[in-house]
């Protein structure tokens, strides 16, 4: 198999219409067997496969294919499997799936964000007594049955280098060469089945990395590619800038190199410097795979002739895999003619690096001209001249002090005060009335009153059990973000747009294409209505500016502290209309702030001021005596640590149950002195905690944090869980909080 000039990375798995997550959620609940799950699957990976050939793409990869993670997928590949797993007897599914979600013996692998994308990966646990061995099975298998349909593949896996970078439990190179000895043998043994080509994946390097660190990357490549029987190598970076890795990667025998030029354009002033390459093919990612629109084909096709001009050989293709992007845009018929023309999702991708793989070969006359200016009707005056007044008093509150007492005096909490973080089970008849709305078989007056109900039984449930503050439980509310952009002017929402965030959880990312204004107040009537349910303060919830940037496909013609601040100002005004409806707490959600961080630590500060201060003048219109809240989940914030003090939330909750309340010592080394609520009971795992061990994850708080700021909560929403699994844990999480109070 010949690269060719065209490729990608890798494209969505979760089928056009989330068939993947309807499949694995009915075996989970015993609904299908593993046998039905599995030609669901192979369906699944026939339909891509033939779908990448039918649009005559040179190479195509296999592997990228997942039941929930490919982090996971690669840990099973190279036998690291935590003896805690293996000793539960489970089929090697089963095993799998508890590894991603936990059994009530033992909870899961602790879950993460890739790099700065929404997508969340399973993190290796590694240590001493880990035996990493080849087992590549699942690889084999898929490279068998699309040759077996006639199409010849490359398998992908986690690169050995990235994989131990983002594991736990040892210092990621003290097992390198045994993991590498692994990899080798995985090599061999895909090369005795025929395979031309593996892709391993290294976007790890396009991090701050050391010396030493680039030095094994070179060690371990030179070590596989000097194997006598392996497949070509072809090694992928992804989502920036290679840096001094670019050099060390060519200096090995691999035969390929792919690099991202459009989240890290640097590396073709790299790809120059570097002299000779060797004869080696350069995969050059031209085509955007982590946004929604279209590549300007002709400026795109400058840099690969660009590449060209450099090595013996140039493949085009996608800066990432094509998983972070939904399917195919030809199924959305009711978005606006002009945002359309502007759009490219997976399939129309493809077609673009198909295109551009063809004018590196012929020239470029055949590419489309770009297109037209944006339209002015997508840009609103009122809303750039409130930008433009804005000064820095509208980003600031009291000092914490002043508003710690007036809050307390409003609200009367106790220490160590139980809450949750929104949202509620979202049940099948909450979505059976949201599908009934959409065609019109019932009207808006039912609909609400449907979802008034369903408020009324959420509050009443959490008055039983003795929660401190409350929720409404957010019924009416498809998404977290995408409720407010179907709110907002300057968004769009598509039909079937999904994209996986991890194992079966989809969302629908809305699209910003303008100026965003708020319509109308959002959130203030369902609010206010479970406010007049209960005399304990309910929670107003809102999703912050930097969480609805990175969860929605963003405009790139203007600067992202722009639009952040533009949301942000919609968001004030719902704030302030909270207030004054009688919502005593706001809680302004952040959990992306860490996954859009930049990978390169000369970028961050620039990234951090504009995103904490677009939080600030999200939350600084309201009194003093109004506590806000901020939640934050499943990422590593020990690197933002300092920008989470500068949001100046009254109240920050936290992941912390699946990484062991690390977190809080990172808040103490910073001298963290407000209000905090780490997470005891992770909410992505269907387990029930037994009070001991909330009991046990309360006390390793208090620790840390005096009774008085310190919050007890499960780590994040709790729309993906069930009624029973829901009641018992909140039984167990105030019943725990009580004991540790009266200790």
């Amino acid at each position: 198999m010949s690269f060719g000039q065209s490729t990608v990375l890798g494209y969505p798995r979760i089928g056009p219409n989330r068939e993947l997550k309807k499949a694995v959620e009915a075996y989970w609940a015993g609904r299908v067997s593993s046998e039905e799950l599995e030609t669901t699957a192979k369906t699944l990976r026939a339909e891509v496969w033939q779908t990448l050939r039918d649009a005559r793409l040179d190479a195509i990869p296999s592997n990228t294919f997942s039941y929930y993670d490919q982090v996971l997928d690669t840990a099973v590949a190279v036998g690291a499997i935590p003896d805690r797993f293996e000793r539960l007897g489970l089929s090697d599914l089963d095993t799998y799936f508890a590894m991603a979600r936990g059994v009530d013996e033992e909870p899961a692998l602790e879950l993460t964000k890739w790099f700065d994308t929404n997508y969340h990966y399973l993190v290796p646990e590694i240590d001493e007594e880990t035996i990493f061995r080849a087992r590549p099975e699942k690889a084999l298998r898929e490279y068998a049955e699309a040759a077996a349909l006639g199409i010849t593949t490359r398998p992908v896996l986690v690169g050995p280098a990235t994989f131990l970078l983002l594991a736990k439990g040892v210092s990621p190179f003290d097992r390198l060469g045994e993991l590498t000895d692994a990899y080798g043998e995985i090599l061999g043994l895909l090369a005795d089945a025929g395979v031309e080509w593996v892709q391993l994946d290294e976007p790890a390097y396009v991090t701050d990395r050391t010396a030493g660190e680039i030095d094994a990357l070179r060690a371990v490549y030179h070590r596989l590619a000097g194997l006598e029987r392996r497949p070509k190598i072809f090694v992928a970076t992804y989502f920036g800038e290679l840096g001094d890795a670019l050099p060390a990667l060519l200096d090995t025998p691999i035969e390929a190199l792919g690099l991202d030029l459009v989240a890290g354009p640097g590396n073709l002033a790299r790809l120059t410097a570097a002299g000779p390459l060797g004869g080696k093919t350069i995969v050059a990612g031209l085509v955007d795979g982590h946004n929604i629109w279209r590549t300007d084909l002709r400026a795109a096709a400058t840099t690969g002739a660009t590449v060209a001009g450099l090595a013996d050989h140039v493949a085009v293709s996608t800066s990432c895999s094509l998983l972070h992007v939904p399917v195919d845009l030809s199924v959305e018929k009711n978005l606006d003619p002009d945002l359309y023309a502007r759009l490219a999702f997976a399939r129309q991708k493809v077609d673009e690096v198909v295109l551009l793989g063809k004018a590196l070969r012929d020239g470029t006359a055949s590419l489309p001209a770009p297109l037209p200016p944006t339209p002015a009707s997508w840009r609103n005056t009122s809303v750039r001249d409130r930008l433009a007044a804005l000064t820095p008093a509208d980003r600031q509150r009291g000092s914490y002090d002043e508003r710690a007492a007036a809050q307390q005096q409003r609200l009367g909490l106790p220490d160590l005060a139980t809450t949750t973080i929104g949202s509620f089970p979202q049940t099948a008849e909450l979505r059976k009335a949201r599908a009934e709305l959409r065609t019109g078989t019932l009207d808006e007056a039912g609909y609400a009153a449907r979802m008034r109900n369903e408020v009324e039984q959420v509050i009443r449930l959490q008055e039983r059990l003795g929660l401190d503050v409350l929720v409404h439980g957010e019924p009416e509310r498809n998404d977290m973000v995408q409720y407010f952009g179907d709110q907002l002017d300057g968004f769009a929402t598509t039909h079937l747009g999904w994209v996986q965030s991890y194992g079966s959880r989809c969302v629908r990312p809305p699209i910003i294409y303008g100026d965003v204004a708020r319509k109308a107040p959002m959130t203030v009537e369902m609010s206010a209505y479970a406010q007049s349910l209960t005399a304990k303060p309910v929670k107003g919830m809102l999703t912050g500016p930097v969480t609805i940037l990175a969860w929605s496909f963003v405009r790139n013609d203007q600067p992202r502290a722009d639009t952040a601040d533009q949301v942000a100002l919609a968001l004030r005004n719902e704030t302030v209309d909270l207030e004054a409806a009688g919502i005593k707490v706001i809680q302004v959600d952040e959990p992306a702030l860490r996954e859009t961080l930049p990978l390169r630590k000369a970028d961050q500060k620039a990234y951090l001021d504009w995103a904490v201060g677009s939080f600030r003048l999200a939350t600084s219109g309201v009194a003093d005596d109004t506590q806000v809240h901020t939640h934050l989940c499943y990422s590593e914030f020990g690197e933002v640590i300092t920008a989470i003090d500068a949001l100046d939330a009254d109240v920050t909750s936290i992941e912390a149950s699946r990484s062991k309340m690390e977190v809080l010592d990172d808040l103490a080394a910073i001298g963290y002195s407000r209000g905090v609520g780490p997470g005891v009971w992770d909410i992505h795992s269907p387990r029930v905690p037994s009070q001991d061990e909330v009991v046990d994850a309360v006390r390793r708080a208090v620790s840390a944090v005096p009774a008085r700021r310190l919050w007890v909560n499960p780590d994040c929403g709790l729309k993906t869980r069930g009624y029973a699994e829901v009641e018992a844990s909140l039984k167990h999480l105030v019943a725990a909080a009580a004991e540790v109070r009266g200790s």
